[in-house]
């Protein structure tokens, strides 16, 4: 047959000969003297000789010596193809670019090498042999090289489930955990359905031997058992698809098992804290971020960094005691030996492992018993003391990126670093009374001062915040955050961590910002005279505006300060109205504290306010209102509604709650429909808003779902919230309150049921 023909051949029937038939059929096609003369014209480089060879010395009664020389040679040939696709820009995996890596798969080397590694666990013995540690290391190196290289190898892996958890068992010795966690990791990364952590065989005993480097080594791996699947489409995203799959997968998914397997492993979150919390040495001179960029640029996916800290310790353990700690590797010549921004980066990647970890499970069911355990092993508190010195860097360029694959991408590990700490951040601080631990006992201190003059009672998780596990220092890590936040362009993309802000102070006085952070005009500037045009940025700086506005009168009058000229106002308003999606969350904080400020018209500061401000004055203006009204309801509908927009409907209900309250609920729904007339669209944007309204009654009555946030951002009562929107659904026409009122006969679309998924 003709080459070709041959190798098609093999292809075809390579089923044939992967399992225990690849000796004979080696064997055969040698003895025939074809595959010497195929092997010259092919460049297959001797590779099916020496697995021929390979298998014979592998048999169950060899003691493998042979065999691991063989491996050894072929190892050397496959390693240069897995070094370039390390080190240069990644190409497509195929035979063309990686012949040696593709000839040893397709002669059954994969297989044959899973087969090695597993030969151990068939024995029936009870005493089960053990394998020579540098074998099991060059066939997991092997193996990993052929998955980088070669299309399929890693799926094919993947399907065989006893093979996956077999490699758990292999990371319990330390001379082989690297590889066995690289090959691991990749494995899960394409694996079709995750992994059953519970399934991986004495796990808590496996985690609790990880030393700290390997546990946070296997951080990256329980990244991908612990995290819900992306689902990569924007329309599973809204809200209506994600509560129709709510329905569907009632039990929990595999991802919360997991989490709470996690959770039920002695000390495991206690030293996840130790982890993202422990010291390195602190890198000086001026030269810092190119040297990094050097080393990072080589070190594209960690393998050899790895590698090269592993060689560290390795020769640390031989010139002193073997330690589980990072003294060994503070003791090491060769660490000594290592750049200091390598040993920086080193740490540095391995917390963005381990701060994704604690930052899922912060927002997974379990987030109470996390948020305890977070708060009891001191987390707060130990990520304040490295904020100076390693996660905020005074001569770190923020807009840096180390990594020049995409200009648009911050994927360098520092910036990594600083985007996972801002996340846990925002879901430690999110609604939980565990967002006073960011503060330190002098800024409790003041908060509480600031309670007393005010005259306002002091919240309650203020009152029980355990000053024992609160920041230490001078500052604690807000009053830290806040700092840098300032000194970062205004279009940074670090900007969007001032949302979190909003979070941990929702319902604290607003006088904190003012007299502690003078934070106020800095917003202001971004807004109106920075040229900020990010989106979301500018959406974060109006939700921290709002809040910081929200009822007190004091603000808007330095609000009206700073906004002295008819063209700042007019810019500010510029900016609201470009977009609402963005901008609606400051809409209802000004309509709600408009209209608290009209009913305590006793008060001459009030009044005073209330007729100099030109942002009240606006807003007191009907037409402005239902102009606000029309645009949030027209740009949103049941099909689009998410996470994001979804605040639109209820800033939207608020103008109505309010109108409500003053008797002027029919004047606003008349408004609505000359509206639709107006714009020869008539029923389009009632039936639109009764469609939603529909939505909202099922999204937020659901027993699971928690609606304490919109009671407490608006101050109105829950029950308000349901009450009026039961009377603007209602089916009476004759009521002037219910918007099917408002639509006429023909335009009526109100039984169409667009909810059902």
């Amino acid at each position: 047959k003709s080459g070709v023909i041959f190798h098609e051949y093999i292809k075809s029937h390579s089923y044939l000969f992967r399992r225990f038939r690849l000796g004979e059929f080696l064997q055969q096609i040698e003895t025939s003297g074809l595959l010497q003369e195929r092997d010259k014209r092919a460049k297959w480089h001797g590779i099916p000789t020496l697995l021929q060879k390979l298998y014979e010395s592998s048999h169950p009664n060899s003691d493998l010596s042979q065999a691991h020389s063989l491996l050894k040679v072929l190892s050397s040939q496959l390693s240069m193809e897995a070094m370039s696709f390390v080190t240069e820009e990644r190409k497509t995996a195929q035979e063309s670019t990686f012949p040696n890596t593709y000839t040893f798969d397709l002669f059954g080397g994969v297989d044959l090498l899973v087969e090695i590694l597993m030969r151990p666990t068939l024995t029936m013995q009870k005493k089960k042999p053990k394998m020579n540690d540098d074998l099991v290391k060059d066939c997991l190196s092997v193996l990993y090289n052929c998955c980088i290289c070669t299309e399929g190898v890693t799926k094919s892996l993947a399907a065989r489930d006893d093979f996956v958890l077999f490699l758990f068992t292999l990371m319990t010795n330390k001379k082989t955990f690297l590889q066995t966690a690289t090959l691991i990791e990749d494995i899960l990364g394409v694996k079709k359905e995750m992994i059953q952590l519970e399934g991986i065989p004495n796990l808590s005993g496996l985690v609790q031997s990880f030393d700290q480097q390997q546990l946070a080594n296997f951080c990256r791996i329980l990244s991908v058992t612990i995290s819900e699947p992306d689902v990569g489409n924007d329309d599973k995203h809204t809200l209506l698809a994600k509560n129709a799959q709510q329905k569907r997968n009632a039990s929990p998914s595999r991802a919360e098992v997991n989490q709470v397997t996690l959770l039920n492993i002695p000390g495991f979150i206690e030293r996840l804290c130790k982890l993202a919390t422990r010291k390195v040495s602190e890198a000086t001179g001026a030269n810092f971020l190119q040297e990094l960029e050097d080393w990072y640029t080589w070190l594209d996916n960690a393998l050899v960094l790895d590698a090269l800290m592993q060689m560290a310790t390795e020769e640390g353990e031989q010139s002193s005691t073997e330690s589980s700690d990072e003294s060994s590797l503070a003791t090491s010549p060769l660490r000594h030996r290592l750049p200091q921004s390598m040993k920086i980066v080193h740490e540095i990647m391995y917390k963005v492992e381990v701060l994704y970890v604690l930052c899922v499970l912060l927002m997974g069911r379990q987030r109470n018993q996390v948020h305890k355990m977070l708060a009891e092993f001191r987390l707060i508190p130990g990520l304040n003391n490295l904020f100076d010195k390693l996660i905020w860097r005074k001569y770190t360029a923020s807009n840096h990126v180390v990594h020049g694959q995409n200009e648009n991408c911050d994927c360098s590990p520092e910036i990594s670093f600083k985007i996972q700490f801002l996340r846990l951040l925002q879901s430690f601080s999110d609604h939980h009374e565990n967002k006073y631990l960011l503060l330190n006992s002098q800024e409790l201190n003041e908060l509480s001062a600031i309670s007393m003059k005010a005259n306002i009672p002091e919240v309650e998780a203020l009152v029980n915040t355990d000053r024992s596990l609160v920041c230490d220092g001078k500052k604690g890590l807000l009053t830290r955050l806040l700092t840098v936040m300032k000194r970062e362009p205004p279009d940074s993309s670090f900007r969007s961590a001032l949302e979190m802000f909003v979070a941990i102070f929702n319902n604290v006085p607003q006088d904190l910002f003012f007299t502690w952070f003078c934070f106020f005009e800095h917003i202001l500037y971004c807004i109106i005279d920075s040229g900020c045009t990010s989106r979301d940025v500018l959406q974060s700086y109006f939700d921290l505006l709002g809040e910081l506005m929200k009822f007190n009168i004091d603000a808007f009058k330095r609000f009206n300060k700073y906004v002295n000229t008819a063209e700042k106002f007019q810019t500010f308003l510029t900016q609201i109205n470009s977009s609402l999606v963005d901008s609606n969350m400051l809409v209802r904080c000004i309509v709600l504290s408009l209209d608290r400020f009209e009913s305590q018209t006793e008060d001459v500061k009030v009044v005073e306010v209330l007729s100099e401000c030109c942002l009240l004055s606006y807003m007191a203006r009907v037409e402005n209102r239902l102009s606000f009204l029309f645009r949030l309801i027209n740009i949103i509908n049941v099909q689009t509604l998410t996470q994001e927009n979804v605040s639109c409907l209820n800033t939207s209900l608020v103008i109505l709650m309010l109108a409500r309250r003053k008797a002027k609920l029919p004047f606003y729904l008349n408004a609505l429909r000359e509206k639709e007339y107006a714009e020869k669209y008539p029923g389009c944007l009632l039936n639109n808003f009764h469609n939603l309204l529909r939505f909202w009654q099922r999204h937020y009555l659901n027993k699971d779902k928690d609606s304490t946030c919109l009671e407490n951002s608006s101050c109105i009562p829950f029950s308000y919230w349901k009450e009026t929107v039961s009377v603007l659904l209602g089916s009476d026409r004759t009521s002037l309150c219910a918007i099917a009122t408002y639509i006429d006969e023909p335009f009526m679309d109100l039984d169409k049921d667009l909810l059902e998924d």
